[in-house]
């Protein structure tokens, strides 16, 4: 049989060689029937960030369901106030160490159906609580015993339901979220990542068409990676600096489009630039809430001195510390914090979302937190 590939000019056949170690499919599409994603008519791709959701939380109570909940209606007052064009789960959208089920995927669908709902593309990270093992209750083994667990029935897609406590590989949510759902804009990233699943390049592509081309070009870059965590060390490795050091010099050899970075756990650099625990929040830092020492990864190989050497590096994005939400500029970018947004996890801070508004033409990244009650607050330009 003919190869496809022949009848392609060389040019052609370089670039989809180049794409397939890159770890990229082409820009007119994303996988299967999903389409590029553009800046708005107006110029403006708004993302909204929804932090440490942490659903699935002691599902045998009362209260854990209670607060997946609210963790709903937190994300549908968010979304419905700011219209994003897009949505970043930022990690830790279960607790995986809470959950008895065989496939944690089921609580993972529900994170994202706020937007699915409402026909709102999204991506997401991994989180230090994702892939956890599930953790026994000490109080498990006292007189009263295991308590009466909530398991889901068998099915016929999922015949091996009920509660086995097995936990759900990154790979395996990853595959479930992309394969089911037509706006994930998510990806399982090269083989040669692993055990960091989370890695891959989203394009936005402007709303100008290129001169005497139909083509539109990329106009915003987004990176996500994934910084470990449960199943793994917390740790950006230095394979992971290499595959974004190929990347950025693939997508964006002269640095002329806008990047902005994606992962979980805050890296060492943001400690350095942290205002005292507890203290008041100062300029040049710009945030609301300040109620706990950051919690870095395990240590720093590089990613954050690639991203500094690049002035098309506009912010940097993470959740992980539930009492924090301050932007502080670190050399020539930011590093932000997004809001706690679910109701599980630790603190009884007032949930909210960090959003994040790039302009095309003339170019300007802002951002803010928009609250569950619908007040906004902690505005910051991000491209100056």
């Amino acid at each position: 049989m003919r190869k496809w590939w022949r009848g392609l000019a060389p040019a052609v056949v370089v670039l989809l060689a180049a794409l397939a170690v890159a770890g990229l499919r082409p820009a007119t599409e994303h996988g299967q029937g999903r389409p590029q994603l553009r800046f708005g008519p107006g110029g403006v791709f708004r993302v909204a960030l929804f932090a440490d959701l942490h659903y699935g939380e002691d599902a045998w109570t009362d209260w854990g369901p209670a607060q997946d909940a609210a963790s709903d209606r937190v994300m549908a007052a968010v979304l419905d106030a700011e219209n994003p064009d897009f949505v970043v789960y930022l990690g830790d959208l279960v607790t995986a160490n809470n959950l008895p089920i065989p496939n944690a995927s089921l609580y993972w669908d529900r994170a994202i159906s706020a937007s699915r709902s409402r026909g709102v593309p999204w991506a997401t990270v991994f989180g230090n609580h994702d892939d956890m093992p599930f953790e026994w209750p000490p109080e498990w083994f006292s007189p009263n015993g295991v308590p009466p667990l909530r398991c889901p029935p068998p099915t016929m897609s999922t015949p091996d339901s009920g509660c086995s406590f097995r936990g759900t590989p990154r790979i395996d949510l990853m595959a479930a979220e992309v394969g089911a759902n037509r706006l994930s804009y998510s990806s399982s990233g090269p083989r040669e990542l692993w055990p960091g699943v989370s890695n891959y390049v989203l394009q936005v592509l402007s709303r100008r068409r290129t001169r005497g081309s139909d083509d539109h070009d990329p106009a915003l870059l987004m990176y996500f990676l994934d910084s470990g965590g449960g199943s793994y060390t917390e740790v950006v490795s230095s394979t992971q600096v290499k595959w974004f050091h190929s990347q950025s010099q693939f997508l964006n050899p002269n640095g002329r489009i806008p990047e902005l970075i994606f992962w979980h756990i805050p890296s060492t650099a943001y400690v350095k630039v942290a205002p005292k625990a507890k203290s008041e929040i100062r300029k040049p830092c710009v945030g609301s809430i300040n109620k706990e020492e950051v919690a870095p990864q395990a240590a720093e190989w590089g990613m954050m001195d690639a991203l500094a050497k690049r002035p098309s590096v506009k912010a940097v994005f993470v959740g992980h510390n539930h009492g924090l939400d301050w932007c502080c500029p670190y050399e020539e970018l930011w590093l932000c914090f997004a809001r706690h947004t679910g109701y599980g996890g630790y603190g009884d801070w007032p949930r909210g979302a960090r959003i994040i508004q790039v302009t095309e033409e003339p170019f300007s990244a802002v951002s803010w937190i928009r609250m569950e009650n619908g007040s906004r607050h902690s505005d910051v330009t991000l491209s100056s």
